[in-house]
């Protein structure tokens, strides 16, 4: 399964890998609207500073390793597969594909309620069902045309998603610092500011590193290029989140007064209203460019499990282009389940079952670098294996908080942790049922 050759389309390079990345990880400053309110301004701030160190950082440095070490098609399921086996490489990657049906669910479901800022139909009924399949559907036409064409189009969409963010800190800095503005109509409903429930959805806008290593064969010089890449877009990020939440406060806008989509209100209110709907515009192109990426990454992994033989063969359909076309459709069918849950719970089942599987990684990393010394790793996060095992700590600790607050949220009459354990624990029975059924590849070895 290691080093697989790369596909026939262009390979993606430093620019559109790290704009594809940024992308899997982050579209913006959408979706931070409920950790401000939440936490309030100082707070908020420094948890945007300090999760990175905690959560981000460390996921970006092992993300680093392992890409250089073991660059190929299927990323970290490849890696925890040769570390630990492949009944633990196979719930890497049931757990990633789970947490992939809410996470892929979740960016439409935002768009949805800032493109209801100017026209409340939107989430009426099922417009905003049709809305996040017909995005959907819009990202699996685009991925059709490779890995190449993804990153190359990340570029573009990167640039006009943030341009309605720099034009808000312009105006909140130079027109209103200093001098307090209210939102009319904007003040949250009493009671609604969670503080747990910001940091959950600020570690959901931190997340997703490791999607970048799935699409290893279709990047040029892996070795050296995914380490720069994780450098450059955790600052990138970074920056596009604090600046604009530092300039808005700035602007003295109410903490209370933040819920999601307020980003248009507040643009709206900072320069004039044709910058709330450029905002509009900039979230529907954030979510195309966030799902068009990780459309690309997540579409791998049935790739690869096809070409081990732990699913049909039909997933390993290429395109001349390279792109899994049929693994592209179910997985995008897949999707569209999530597309009628809340935000709220789409964020914590996401990261409950993501988590699971970053943590799977993080042993992945330390075991290698028992079994394996002799790896050749182009990049090796420093500091011996004593380093490599406290990397996993903070993100470790950090789904422990995944799993308090699941316990006290609820999808119907289930909770989400109940919901979330029970999906993981059906990647255990598939995993014996597919074992028993599966036909090696002659040229895999287990």
């Amino acid at each position: 399964m290691e080093n697989l050759p790369s596909s026939p389309g262009r390979k993606l390079t430093l620019v559109p890998m790290v704009a594809a990345t940024c992308f899997m990880v982050s579209g913006g400053p959408y979706g931070l609207e409920e950790l401000v309110q939440g936490a309030g301004y100082k707070l908020a701030i420094a948890i945007l500073f300090i999760l990175p160190a905690i959560w981000a950082l460390p996921t970006g440095l092992m993300v680093g390793e392992l890409s250089a070490a073991i660059p190929c098609v299927g990323g970290f399921y490849v890696w925890v597969r040769r570390a630990m086996g492949p009944f633990w490489g196979f719930q890497e990657a049931w757990l990633s594909l789970m947490a992939s049906i809410f996470d892929m669910g979740a960016y439409p479901t935002v768009a949805v309620l800032y493109l209801g800022r100017v026209w409340p139909q939107a989430t009426q009924g099922n417009n905003g069902l049709m809305i996040g399949a017909a995005i959907l559907l819009a990202c699996l036409l685009w991925n059709l045309f490779g890995a190449r064409a993804v990153g190359d189009g990340s570029i573009l969409m990167g640039a006009l998603l943030m341009s309605p963010f720099l034009v808000i800190t312009i105006f909140a800095i130079v027109h209103h610092f200093g001098t307090p503005i209210s939102l009319a109509g904007a003040s949250a409903p009493a009671g609604k500011s969670d503080l747990l429930a910001g940091i959950l959805v600020a570690m959901w806008n931190y997340m997703g590193w490791d999607n970048a290593s799935t699409v290893a064969g279709e990047v040029e010089n892996p070795q050296r290029t995914y380490p720069r890449v994780m450098i450059i877009a955790l600052v990138v990020i970074v920056l596009a989140y604090v600046i604009p939440v530092v300039a808005v406060w700035s602007a003295h806008v109410p903490a209370d007064a933040w819920s999601t989509g307020s980003w248009a209100t507040i643009a709206s209110t900072v320069a004039r209203p044709w910058l709330g709907l450029a905002v509009v515009i900039g979230a529907l192109v954030s979510t195309a460019g966030i799902l068009n990426s990780l459309t690309m990454s997540y579409s791998r992994l049935p790739l690869a499990m096809a070409e081990d033989g732990y699913l049909p063969k039909a997933f390993a359909w290429k395109l001349q282009s390279g792109a899994p076309w049929f693994s592209i459709v179910v997985c995008t069918l897949a999707w569209t389940l999530s597309l009628k849950l809340s935000f709220d719970r789409l964020i914590m089942l996401d990261i409950l079952l993501y988590g699971a599987s970053l943590v799977l990684e993080f042993v992945a990393l330390v075991v290698l670098r028992i079994r394996e010394p002799n790896l050749p790793r182009p990049f090796k996060v420093p500091g011996g294996l004593p380093v490599a095992i406290l990397l996993g700590v903070g993100p470790t600790a950090l789904l422990f908080v995944a799993l308090i607050k699941n316990r006290t949220e609820h999808v119907g009459n289930i909770s989400t942790l109940t919901l979330g354990a029970a999906m993981a624990a059906a990647g255990v029975v598939c995993y014996f049922i597919v074992a028993a059924m599966r036909k090696p590849p002659e040229t895999v070895a287990d």
